[in-house]
């Protein structure tokens, strides 16, 4: 059996479809389009149900690429429609309904956000709803999963039941049928806002809502940095200083302390013992920078992203920001994106598929890759800058910040075409569940781990080898006016710019053993996270815009990098 999950935006369509499919999921583009869509699978009985989280969409006449998409599905595809509607919100979650069973689609009802509804004093009769309508209605809450087993136990009670003859169905008749069957089913009682509700009225007002994003971001990044820092702490430096640390010191004897090969696999001795920042050696500084700086914050990072999303403030934000973003030639819901990519630019770039222009995806995607550094690059940063004083960390964020708006003015101006209009749905605040939070952290930790730490280690041996070969000598003799005229660096910082290609957070520990001042400290580390993105990136980037624009992207990278650097030589 094939199921599609078909409903409004901002319905709950993705917490039950995580419900129903559990954290293995699968994500495509639909051929030929940029839009995207997931599809896991649930067990029915004996039997595997695939079920697709078709694109939103709130009605059969498509008025965008995604709804057009989320139509075509819905012709191509023999299978049960469950169309999840938003309880608090029947009225306009019907129009989509009655156009559904008019098709001839088997079809039963997910009445989501049956909680909130009853928060808000919305009372539905869903046994009357479901006579109305001819079709099984279901009461659930997605992020709790209440109903969701009753929904799949139903699944082969869909029904197609026509509930207006064709040649009646046109849009004024649905309205008054709609209002009907609302009049009959649903009952509204008085009550007051609750403190989520007021809170939720005050985080998008003009004055307040700035306010409230301020705290939101001040306090998420003061976590990150207190959460990280603790887990380096207490958890992963004592593990390596006891447990790691002796191995390989043990290892290093029986190697002859020296060599090829030590230097390969343990690295170099710093006054005769282990140094995992200036080693740099596979199973020292690939390791630790990988698993005992790294990960800690994103550990963090994903911990505070995922009580963003699931409180609802993340849609807030979006639409706050959607005046500032369209200067740069977007709409708000673009900052979504650039969020996920404080945590890494991988999931980042493929993210900005929900914007609806090629041209918004190559800004989106060239602002992401210019100025937005990733979870590993900003814990080095914090680590190495911040050791000299946090100001300095602000001097490397702010020149990012103001980078970020200027090419986003350019990029408007010089780019051909339009922003569309931001229409979203935002839905009420919620407590956050910490199950499901958890769920996600795992999912996306694993996620780095395996795409992050094969090429962390590939990146360290393959410098060894080119730096034994001399080939960053020639290189930086090569390149030598550039580095120490333009941006008053030491010839030998370009290989940590170099190697910024394969790994940032490990170009950023190359940088410890040149002893660089603080000013040479934040201008290195301002033009690496500036300068091309990890090979990772890059993939991604050619796969979304396409070589020709991936390459327009990198020139833009390379000369704001070099104008941004030179400007901080000379004002520093």
């Amino acid at each position: 059996m094939k199921v599609l999950l078909v409903g409004n935006p901002n319905v709950g369509k993705s917490a039950l479809f995580s419900r129903l499919t559990g954290t293995h999921i699968l994500s495509s583009n639909y051929p030929g389009t940029t839009v995207g869509y997931t599809r896991g699978f649930a067990k029915l009985k004996d039997h595997r149900v695939e079920i697709i989280d078709v694109p939103g969409m709130y009605g059969l006449d498509p008025t965008n690429e995604a709804e057009a998409v989320a139509v075509k599905m819905l012709d191509d595809a023999n299978a049960v429609i469950v169309n999840v509607i938003d309880a608090t919100n029947l009225e306009r979650n019907l129009n989509l309904t009655l156009q559904l069973i008019n098709r001839g689609l088997p079809l039963i009802i997910a009445l989501n956000m049956w909680d909130d509804a009853r928060h808000r004093g919305v009372e539905i009769d869903a046994v009357e709803l479901a006579g109305l309508l001819g079709v099984p209605v279901i009461p659930t809450v997605g992020t709790t999963g209440e109903g969701v087993k009753h929904l799949i136990e139903n699944l082969q009670e869909a029904k197609t039941t026509p509930l207006i003859p064709p040649d009646a169905d046109n849009n004024d008749d649905r309205w008054v049928q709609i209002g009907t069957i609302v009049n009959k089913v649903q009952t509204l009682r008085h009550r007051h806002h609750t403190w989520r509700e007021a809170l939720g009225d005050f985080s998008h007002h003009p004055v307040g809502g700035l306010l409230v994003a301020a705290i939101v971001l001040v306090s998420t990044f003061w976590l990150i940095r207190l959460i990280g820092e603790s887990i380096i702490t207490y958890v992963t430096d004592p593990l390596f200083d006891v447990l790691w640390t002796p191995v390989l010191m043990k290892l290093s004897a029986i190697m002859g302390s020296s060599g090829l090969l030590h230097d390969i696999l343990v690295g170099q001795l710093i006054n005769g013992q282990i140094d995992y920042l200036q080693s740099f050696g596979l199973l020292s500084t690939g390791l630790y920078i990988e698993i005992g700086a790294v990960l800690p914050y994103i550990i963090a990072f994903y911990l505070i992203l995922g009580l963003l999303e699931d409180s609802g403030y993340l849609p807030r934000l979006a639409v706050l920001m959607d005046s500032v973003m369209h200067r740069m030639g977007l709409h708000g819901f673009a900052i979504i994106p650039v969020i996920l990519g404080f945590g890494c630019n991988v999931p980042a770039i493929m993210a900005t598929r929900i914007l609806e222009s090629k041209r918004e995806r190559f800004i989106a995607a060239t602002l992401i890759s210019i100025a937005v550094p990733c979870a590993a690059l900003q814990a080095m940063i914090i680590g190495l800058v911040g050791h000299h004083g946090m100001g300095y960390v602000g001097i490397v964020y702010g020149s990012l910040f103001v980078t970020w708006v200027i090419v986003g003015f350019i990029l408007n101006r010089v780019m051909k075409g339009y922003s569309p209009e931001l229409l979203m749905e935002i839905p009420p605040y919620r407590l956050p569940t910490l199950r499901v939070i958890g769920e996600k952290m795992w999912l996306r930790l694993s996620g780095f781990i395996i795409e992050a730490l094969p090429i962390v280690l590939a990146s360290v041996f393959v410098v060894n080898i080119l730096y034994v070969l001399g080939v960053f000598e020639s290189i930086a003799r090569f390149t030598a006016p550039v580095i120490s005229g333009i941006l008053g660096l030491p010839d030998a910082s370009i290989t940590a710019i170099l190697v910024g290609i394969l790994r940032k957070d490990v170009a950023m520990g190359m940088l410890v053993p040149l002893s660089l001042t603080a000013k040479q400290l934040v201008i290195s580390s301002t033009v690496l996270a500036m300068s091309f993105p990890c090979v990772a990136t890059f993939v991604i980037l050619g796969k979304e815009l396409g070589v020709h624009d991936m390459l327009k992207a990198s020139g833009i990278m390379i000369i704001a990098a070099l104008i941004v650097g030179g400007l901080l030589n000379m004002i520093l």
